[in-house]
């Protein structure tokens, strides 16, 4: 088994494909109905809210989660991501912070409240931050 993407639902595909362009550095492949953005690892499809209850059948309000997960991004430098976003209007929910386990992280939202970590993790014995 292979896992291949999380799919965002929203009512804007076009304003969340383009927000997740800007943050991942990339360009998306789709249109105003669905979008996918490949990454290392996993993809990110990106979904109408309407077209999603027309071809599945189901209201998709009726079934939405929680809201108790993050999407997380490993970077290269943290630090650096926070002040490019910044330039970018982005409003943050946690500034970079190193956390016990290692992990230099911060969080922040997209613009339909999804929230996002970028991480970056030293290696062992090393001061800089990788992509691990």
């Amino acid at each position: 088994m292979e896992f291949a993407d999380v799919c965002l639902i929203t009512e804007n595909v076009v304003v969340l494909t383009k927000f997740y362009e800007a943050i991942l550095q990339t360009v998306a492949e789709g249109n105003d109905i669905h979008a996918e953005i490949e990454t290392i690892g996993t993809g990110l499809a990106i979904y109408s809210k309407k077209a999603a209850g027309t071809d599945m059948g189901f209201d998709f309000s009726k079934h939405w989660g929680i809201g108790n997960f993050t999407l997380g991004f490993n970077v290269y430098d943290v630090d650096m991501e926070y002040e490019r976003l910044k330039i970018m209007g982005v409003e943050f929910l946690t500034p970079p912070t190193t956390y016990p386990w290692g992990a230099r992280s911060m969080h922040f939202r997209d613009p339909d409240g999804n929230i996002i970590c970028f991480r970056s993790r030293p290696i062992v014995g090393d001061h800089h931050s990788i992509f691990n």
